[in-house]
């Protein structure tokens, strides 16, 4: 523990200096010029204008404050050592979607909060590896991925997406042994679901902390001995060789206190700004009538990955029409672990949280949406399971995501499950399901 503690302080390090640190927060990228859309987008919906405005400058205005947490988690990684620093980075790149997720479980829109979740999975295990394996390896016959990580990444997904197996079996056999729909819809079914989902929740969460904890991870990353990680494996790829020991020679532009400083202020501006961008975008779908399934699925994830997307697509500009970089041995795979941390906390936890305020959000998820997810899983392991990739695997992956697109958007969902996913009583919403239908 103390040797943590010398590590966060900066012991053995450059420490900058606080004027150094806010320069380099303001020079840290061309991003930055982007943040007068913060002030803007806040404007807008206070001053109540179009909902197409206040959305367009709400997504602008997230991508300067994504980028912004991820260059603080980045500066604050070379400090907490390589497994705490990539904990605190994927943990700020998924805020996003969590608040996403958080801010629909307050308007009580229970089924657009299940979106953000098989979503994220979707978009972090198929699009964006897939698009990093195929810029990535496009001049290069293959690249690597730690074994190490990828052995345990591959245990941590599949559990967390076969947890949401488990329910939809539940329901399914429940359904099948009730006869008629009603008795299967109600109340009572609705409460053993509610059960059922905040008992896997809290085992989930244990799983995560388990698998991520604080102190183990200290170990692991700086165990006593002379074999210890901080010398440099001898089995593993001369590329990640390199990566640890550029990680322990890079100096940090920022001091620990400014990164922690950064990181009060530009999380409550990111989950403020995705408020108004929610509730604009709930009302341009209405009037555009896109599906709902499409909309949460697909459409939603997509957005919160803006600014990373903008970023990559500034890359391949660069090497079009510029000199371009060497081909890299090691493939960036960081996302599939956010799709880990999405499964294993951010989920059970949003369960926990409808559970204390007294929301019905349950972790029976639509069929299509279970099946599309454990499919990617498979997938992606598969692909990654040799701690290999090249071009083509990222093809594959993009290829996959772009078909299950095609089918959320001709999909209307589960009307059995829309029917639990409100806040009032199962009872109230089929008696007004069924008056309007007597009514047409």
């Amino acid at each position: 523990m103390n040797t943590f503690w010398q590590r966060l302080k900066g012991e053995g390090r450059h420490v900058p200096t606080w004027s150094e640190s806010f320069k380099a927060i303001v020079t840290n990228s061309w991003l930055n010029v982007l943040l007068v859309c913060v002030p803007l987008a806040w404007i807008a919906h206070f001053l109540r204008w179009s909902h197409s405005v206040i959305f367009t400058l709400a997504l602008v205005a997230i991508i300067p404050l994504e980028n912004l947490a991820e260059f603080g988690g980045e500066s604050f990684a070379l400090y907490c050592g390589k497994s705490l620093g990539d904990l605190v980075v994927i943990t700020l790149d998924n805020v996003v979607e969590a608040c996403l997720a958080i801010i629909l479980l307050t308007r009580c829109e229970l089924r657009l909060v299940q979106f953000p979740v098989c979503g994220v999975i979707l978009l972090h295990t198929l699009l964006v590896p897939g698009i990093s394996f195929m810029s990535g390896g496009a001049n290069i016959l293959h690249q690597h991925l730690d074994p190490h990580v990828t052995e345990l990444n591959k245990s941590l997904l599949t559990i967390g997406v076969l947890s949401l197996l488990i329910p939809v079996a539940f329901f399914a056999a429940t359904f099948d042994n009730v006869p008629g729909v009603v008795p299967a819809i109600s109340d009572a079914s609705r409460d053993q679901l509610l059960k059922l989902s905040r008992g896997i929740a809290i085992i989930l969460l244990i799983m995560y902390v388990r698998s991520t904890n604080i102190a183990s991870r200290i170990y692991l990353y700086n165990p006593p001995g002379d074999e210890n990680s901080l010398s440099v494996r001898a089995d593993v790829h001369p590329a990640l060789k390199e990566k640890e020991i550029r990680m322990g020679l890079e100096e940090p532009k920022m001091n620990p206190w400014v990164c922690l400083i950064l990181f009060l202020i530009v999380v409550p501006l990111t989950a403020t700004t995705a408020e108004w961008l929610v509730a604009s975008l709930e009302h341009l779908r209405e009037t555009s009538g896109v599906k709902q399934e499409w909309f949460g699925l697909i459409l939603l994830p997509v957005v919160s990955f803006a600014a990373q997307a903008l970023v990559a697509m500034i890359y391949f500009v660069k090497m079009l029409f510029m000199e371009p970089e060497p081909p890299k041995m090691l493939a960036q795979a960081r996302t599939i672990d956010l799709s880990i941390q999405f499964t294993l906390f951010w989920m059970p936890f949003i369960v926990l949280l409808a559970w204390w305020d007294d929301k019905p959000l349950f972790l029976l998820f639509d069929v299509f949406e279970v099946a599309v997810v454990i499919g990617a899983c498979f997938l992606v392991n598969n692909v990654t399971g040799d701690a290999k990739t090249n071009w083509i695997e990222g093809f594959v992956l993009v290829s996959f995501y772009v078909m299950i697109a095609t089918a959320a958007w001709f999909y209307d969902g589960q009307e059995s499950l829309h029917k639990m996913l409100f806040c009032e009583t199962v009872s109230s919403v089929l008696a007004i399901h069924s008056n309007s239908t007597a009514a047409t």
